[in-house]
């Protein structure tokens, strides 16, 4: 008989620790975080940069996320 007729075996992704995702989810969520403020809060007495550019780069995007700006 041939070995075409039988399907191999169906392969079994490795598990991933804990320990290896952490570093990866805190780097995440500190991207999270910085987009988050740069988007809603880049602005006016919280602004870290000064100048208008972040505002307007984000502008279409805060309006989006419903932040107001104006």
């Amino acid at each position: 008989m041939s070995n075409a007729l039988y399907a191999p075996a169906a392969a079994r992704p490795a598990p991933i620790p804990v320990r290896d995702i952490l570093p990866w989810l805190a780097f995440g969520g500190l991207l999270a975080l910085l987009a988050i403020y740069f988007v809603g809060a880049e602005q006016g007495a919280t602004a870290l940069i000064s100048g208008h550019y972040i505002h307007e780069f984000v502008h279409d995007g805060r309006h989006l996320m419903g932040f107001p700006c104006h």
